[in-house]
């Protein structure tokens, strides 16, 4: 199968579309991690860390995932990433979208509704990251920490996120985050279910003039697993 074009693409080109389906993308995001969060059976490794430092601080969700969201793109500067329009959003929206969701969602305690927020979670989360990403208008914070990185280090972009959602995900269990079935659900399924759907949805059009050149070095940028 043809490796899929992922590089960032300037807001010209086709702006109300992507525009509309980057916002989508990211309100679906926050959602999906609003479902996770309240079927308390373990969650994403960046979530982890959110939910361990709302624990600790008792700062909204949503606001914590913004300073965290906001802390990593301060570490772009050294390895000289470039936010989008894209990144910015990412942040926002995200952030709002999961309070304001998980204001109306209660606590799940009975299982079976559990295991059915936590599945829909998962799948959704997978929806929203092929949606956003697909728009290529810039990774969000995270997404581009891995890229930055792995292309400054030479190494594998594999071994950049894995090494980056270890130490995050240890961090969170160490403040108290939740970390359960579903962590391991969410790491085993996010990126298949992104890589199957980025090709249905990922915008395609003219590019030699808005397409920001990337380093060659970064090849596995063009059809990343999906994180916000």
């Amino acid at each position: 199968m043809a490796q899929l074009d992922l590089r960032p693409v300037r807001i010209t080109h086709a702006p109300v579309r992507r525009s509309a389906q980057l916002l989508a993308g990211l309100a679906l995001y926050g959602t999906s991690m609003a479902m996770m969060t309240r079927a308390h059976l373990g969650l994403a490794p960046w979530d982890v860390l959110s939910d361990g430092l709302n624990k600790l601080t008792g700062l909204s969700f949503g606001t914590l995932t913004a300073i965290i969201a906001v802390a990593v793109l301060l570490l772009w500067i050294p390895i000289r990433q470039r936010p989008g329009i894209g990144t910015v959003a990412n942040i926002v929206v995200i952030s709002i979208v999961v309070d304001l969701v998980r204001a109306v969602l209660p606590d799940q305690h009975v299982l079976a509704w559990q295991i059915t927020l936590l599945a829909g979670g998962v799948v959704l989360n997978g929806v929203a990251t092929a949606v956003y990403v697909g728009t290529r208008l810039g990774p969000g914070p995270r997404d581009g920490l891995m890229t930055g990185l792995a292309a400054r280090t030479g190494w594998s972009v594999r071994l950049v996120r894995t090494g980056i959602e270890v130490t995050v995900l240890a961090a969170g269990w160490l403040l108290g985050g939740s970390v359960g079935v579903g962590t391991v659900f969410y790491a085993l399924a996010i990126g298949p279910l992104a890589q199957a759907l980025l090709p249905l949805v990922t915008w395609r059009g003219p590019e030699a003039p808005g397409t920001e050149d990337l380093p060659e070095e970064e090849p596995d940028r063009r059809c990343p697993d999906g994180a916000h």
